[in-house]
């Protein structure tokens, strides 16, 4: 299927997943990425979840960061350049939502991309090659180029891979690995 077709799809499925399937579906990718060897980095990147787009609830990876006593290192989108900016979260940080219902730091102390060893990635889907659908803007794949080759790049997702995305650009960024509620992929 194309991008287009499969965000359609995704999208679709999102919307008929109640409340209670979200956080249930959550804590399990939560529950799952326990089992991963991630835990010895010091900055972890985590997009805050747009509860209108139905994603994933990162709450519960936050508290096993915070409990982990990581570095927590929170995007604000840019949508005139399509890049994102990235703030360390501390206690003192104000969390606003933006025109499009995104949670972003109002501001704090930036983090350059080439500290961040670990990106949880938000997507609608991916195949089974590690490559990734957004939203279509690039602001991830504009992010991920600039990280270091090192950077660990892991998606969560409450579904399984699609076999393949026909259109992946050149420019597109694959993940390394993806998280779902009952199996880890390596790509």
């Amino acid at each position: 299927m194309t991008k287009a077709q499969l965000r359609k799809k995704y999208k679709m499925l999102r919307d008929s997943l109640s409340n209670e399937d979200i956080d249930s579906l959550s804590m399990a990718i939560a529950n799952q990425l326990l089992q991963v060897d991630i835990w010895n980095f010091n900055f972890y990147h985590l997009f805050l979840s747009i509860e209108k787009q139905k994603e994933i609830n990162t709450d519960y990876i936050l508290n096993i960061l915070s409990g982990k006593d990581k570095n927590i290192v929170i995007p604000k989108s840019d949508f005139t350049t399509f890049t994102l900016q990235n703030f360390l979260l501390t206690d003192s940080v104000k969390i606003k939502l933006n025109e499009y219902n995104i949670p972003e730091p109002v501001d704090g102390i930036p983090i350059e991309d080439s500290k961040i060893d670990i990106v949880f990635v938000p997507l609608l889907a991916y195949d089974k090659k590690g490559n990734r659908i957004g939203y279509g803007k690039g602001f991830y794949d504009n992010f991920l180029a600039n990280c270091n080759s090192s950077t660990l790049k892991i998606g969560l997702s409450f579904y399984e891979p699609e076999n393949e995305i026909k259109d992946v650009y050149p420019t597109d960024i694959a993940l390394d690995l993806c998280i779902t509620p009952y199996k880890i992929y390596k790509f």
